[in-house]
């Protein structure tokens, strides 16, 4: 990598980002968008409230398997939407597409139950914004991408720090001026103790819930009151841990800001080493570095003890020859070496735009700091879906961001490091490690990667 060549790249390309996310969206239409959502919990809502919140679009779907939060979704969008209307009920998502007339299809289910309602949106029709991470394995992953390409549709992923206000400003002002000097080294990690120590019985499911369903490709496992819902990130046959949900917001956060593609290899350390009372299978403690050649970025996490800066304790962090840049989603502080002029920024509230958001804190548990960034990434989605241009967390963006952190599991999983090849989709020399790129579905659920093409 050439660091001062992707500089003015680089630079190029946030003149373009900030463009995008520097208006609201015009329609240049009167018809109205119609959308549906896949998931109404927590994330669900807080994606939906915020489309709401920039475009007075239709919401005439939603889809969960938990009925008691379909409903209170239901209402809450009845009380939000201009129409006032009352959208349809599913709980199944097939049946959701059935009706073939979306626009729009949001996706905010659990990771497992990411790739097959994208997979049929897009062959509906419709154009898909998708949480993180894409899936659960680096097939379904690229399975997703490949979708996205053969129908054409517009895929935008919730890794919404590349359109979180201060961290664009970060980057101007900090990456694309070269204050950082040349960069061979990057920090991301997460601290938060968001590990569960308890270990409760085997119960059954609550009545309002499908866990049928709920489990869908995943393996059944029995279940118990931490499963649903939120804590299911603690369950390694739903999720990839803390890797998979924290780690690839930071590793995109870097690979956006230095305009990083696939790392040449990935190795990872760590395991269940404190917390070895609870019955969450994800790790307590782990490390993987991520080689991009000439540049390594390496995370951590620990969801015990202190954070090595109380300010960052989810962070990225790069270090450059002139100095060293703070990223977070509460902050950034840039510090020259040597002296100089320091540079910080801070979220984006705008309370007295969109009052909502306040009470959305209280009823939804909506991330005050976070709002402007869903907001600003829901724009460039649909500035992306009127220009039939790819939008700036395109799938192929989380894929690769995705993949990665998947490929550091299995790294730890097998006990050795991992080189990857983009062309092929495979483990360079190591078939074990190529056939663990996907796991296996639960029947009668398929693969999508071994489905034929659509």
């Amino acid at each position: 990598m050439d660091r001062r060549s992707f500089l003015a790249k680089s630079a190029a390309a946030t003149t373009v980002a900030t463009a995008l996310h520097s208006h609201a969206y015009a329609a240049g239409t009167s018809k109205t968008r119609r959308v549906a959502l896949i998931g109404c919990g927590w994330y669900g809502k807080c994606d939906l409230l915020q489309l709401l919140n920039v475009e007075p679009v239709e919401v005439v779907s939603l889809c969960d398997v938990d009925s008691k939060l379909l409903n209170e979704c239901a209402d809450l969008v009845q009380s939000r939407q201009r129409s006032k209307q009352r959208p349809r009920t599913y709980a199944d998502y097939r049946q959701l597409l059935a009706e073939q007339d979306l626009d729009i299809v949001l996706i905010a289910t659990p990771d497992h139950w990411h790739a097959l309602p994208m997979i049929a949106a897009v062959q509906a029709g419709a154009d898909v914004y998708v949480q993180k991470p894409t899936g659960v394995d680096t097939l379904e992953s690229k399975a997703m991408l490949d979708a996205a390409r053969s129908t054409g549709r517009v895929v935008q992923v919730g890794t919404q720090r590349r359109s979180t206000p201060h961290l664009i400003e970060a980057k101007q002002r900090v990456v694309d001026e070269g204050l950082l000097g040349d960069i061979a080294f990057a920090e991301i990690c997460c601290y938060y103790h968001m590990r569960a120590n308890k270990n409760p019985p085997t119960i059954q499911p609550p009545p309002n819930l499908d866990f049928e369903a709920w489990t869908g490709p995943a393996p059944m496992r029995p279940y118990n009151e931490l499963i649903h819902p939120r804590s299911w990130r603690l369950f390694m046959e739903y999720c990839n841990g803390i890797v998979g949900d924290m780690c690839v917001h930071m590793l995109d956060t870097v690979r956006w800001q230095l305009g990083l593609g696939w790392p040449k290899s990935v190795h990872s350390t760590g395991g269940i080493l404190v917390q070895t009372e609870s019955i969450a299978n994800t790790t307590d403690t782990q490390t993987a570095t991520f080689d991009f050649e000439d540049l390594d970025v390496v995370w951590t996490h620990r969801s015990w003890g202190d954070a090595p800066d109380p300010r960052y304790p989810w962070a990225a962090i790069l270090y450059g020859e002139k100095g060293t840049l703070k990223l977070s989603v509460n902050r950034y502080d840039f510090e020259p070496r040597g002296g100089g002029k320091k540079l910080s920024g801070e979220p984006l509230l705008e309370f007295d735009k969109y009052p909502t958001d306040v009470t959305d804190k209280k009823d939804w548990k909506m991330e005050l700091h976070v709002a402007s960034a869903i907001r600003g990434h829901m724009r460039d989605f649909l500035n992306a879906v009127d220009a039939r241009s790819k939008p700036i967390a395109d799938i192929e963006q989380g894929h690769i961001s995705s993949a990665s952190c998947f490929m550091a599991n299995l790294s730890l999983e097998l006990g050795r490091s991992l080189e990857f090849d983009p062309a092929t989709h495979t483990i360079v020399g190591d078939e074990d490690a190529t056939a663990k790129l996907k796991r296996p579905y639960r029947s009668p659920y398929q693969h999508p990667a071994d489905k034929l093409p659509a």
